[in-house]
Parts: C-alpha cells; sequence; structure tokens
C-alpha cells in the first residue's frame, strides 16, 4: 500500500510583556527584574495558548493577505475512533486536518462508550495509552464499574476516591485531567503516534522590542505545528456533558 504523506502548517503565537520605567527601578519582593519576571509568566502563558489550540476544534489553514496560517488541531485529525452524540460527525477530510467536527447533542459520559472506541482503535492497529479529560468527566471516570466506591485506608487517615489508570480489555492507559482542553470530549490518545513540530530557532524565543517611552517591551513566540503521525490508533468520546 502507498504511503500518504500528511501535512500540516506551522502557526505564530507570541506574547508580548511590557514593563515601565518605574517597575524595573523599583525594589520588588522576590525578585530581582520585574521585566524578567513578566517574561517568566508570559513564557507559561504562551505554553497554555499552544495547549488550548492543539486540543481545540480547529482546521489547519494556509492564510491569505490578513489571514494568519492556522495548524490543524487533533480534532481536525481523528475521525476513524469515534464516539458521538446524536447529529455530530467527524472531520470530511480523511488524514487531511483541514476540517473541523461537527458538534452532536451531548449526553452523559459512560464506559460504554470509552470500551467502544477502545476496542475500534485496538481492531485498527492503535495502542492508546492516555485519556485526556476535563475536570467534570475526570470525576465521571471515577464513577466507573469496579471504581463506583471510594476506599478508606484507615491506616494512613486518607481516602481514595478517583481514577489515575484504567486496565482495560486492549491494555492500561492513564487518566489525565486537562484544564484547557474541550469539556465536552475525551480524548483516547497513543502519545508517540502525535508530536509538537516547531521551525528551528522558533520554539519559544525571546527578543526585545523597539522601546515605546518609558518602558521596555519583549516579544515571546513560538511558531509551531501539530504532527499526526497516524490518527487510526487514536479515538475521542465526543458531546459529553460537562456540567
Amino acid at each position: 500500500t502507498p504511503t500518504t504523506r500528511i501535512g500540516n502548517y506551522h502557526q505564530i503565537s507570541d506574547k508580548v510583556p511590557r514593563v515601565s520605567g518605574t517597575q524595573r527601578s523599583v525594589d520588588h519582593a522576590g525578585r530581582d527584574d520585574e521585566l524578567d519576571y513578566q517574561v517568566s509568566m508570559k513564557g507559561k502563558e504562551l505554553k497554555r495558548d499552544m495547549e488550548t489550540i492543539l486540543l481545540a476544534n480547529q482546521g489547519k489553514s494556509a492564510g491569505a493577505p490578513g489571514t494568519p496560517r492556522a495548524v490543524g488541531a487533533v480534532l481536525a485529525y481523528i475521525l476513524s475512533n469515534t464516539s458521538k452524540g446524536t447529529n455530530g460527525s467527524d472531520p470530511s477530510s480523511v488524514g487531511a486536518g483541514t476540517s473541523t467536527r461537527t458538534d452532536g447533542t451531548m449526553r452523559a459520559f459512560t464506559e460504554a462508550q470509552l470500551k467502544t472506541v477502545l476496542q475500534s482503535a485496538w481492531n485498527n492497529g492503535g495502542d492508546p495509552d492516555t485519556i485526556l479529560v476535563g475536570g467534570f468527566n475526570k470525576q465521571q471516570f471515577s464513577t466507573f464499574t469496579g471504581r463506583s466506591t471510594p476506599m478508606e485506608q484507615a491506616t494512613s487517615k486518607k481516602i481514595v476516591a478517583t481514577v489515575e489508570v484504567y486496565e482495560s480489555d486492549f491494555g492500561r492507559l492513564k487518566v489525565v485531567p486537562d484544564r484547557f482542553m474541550r469539556a465536552r470530549d475525551v480524548l483516547v490518545l497513543q502519545m508517540d503516534m502525535w508530536a509538537l513540530g516547531t521551525l528551528p530557532g522558533r520554539n519559544m524565543i525571546s527578543y526585545p522590542l523597539a522601546k515605546t517611552g518609558d518602558s521596555d517591551r519583549r516579544q515571546i513566540l513560538s511558531e509551531y505545528t501539530l504532527e499526526a503521525r497516524n490518527e487510526k490508533a487514536s479515538g475521542i468520546v465526543a458531546d459529553v456533558t460537562s456540567a
């Protein structure tokens, strides 16, 4: 079977911290230079933005004059192993990453939905190892069969009421809450089939901008894309109640 090259576009995300000369001159509690501190904080904010974008329902775009390039996110590629609500649909472009999901009617997240996706991924040759969920459905996950009752360890004075690992018929998966993904999705991922790709010399770089009055500015940016190596190894339980 001939191989097919799957492409994506690099997207640029940036943050610009700006600090007045006064703030750089005064003595702050806990830090030497206010600008260095703001650069550090904006760098963390940029990474959170990137995670939100890469897990969003966003298709790739080459851009145009006045319209920036857009990276195709995880949801634009997964279409082989899915469980979705009524009237929901998978991306129409097989493996291309150009189209987005159509959200369906929301329903409660169940273990049966998860098992369907896991079996489908396994049948397609995948070995998922990570389940990403929002906060609401992380708690819902902890009520699944075999973990519906909290356990109390009297000797250590500790109550265990969570699930961190799911032992399925097709392998062990980590269950990870993610506050930056869409709360209505549950992603079942084989992590080595996804990667972050950055252009050389464009990964979380920081450089000074022209001075504006009595202030100093820096630009922090990353030019990055998502490598979707084989979407058939992963899946999604979509349109689950998130509140």
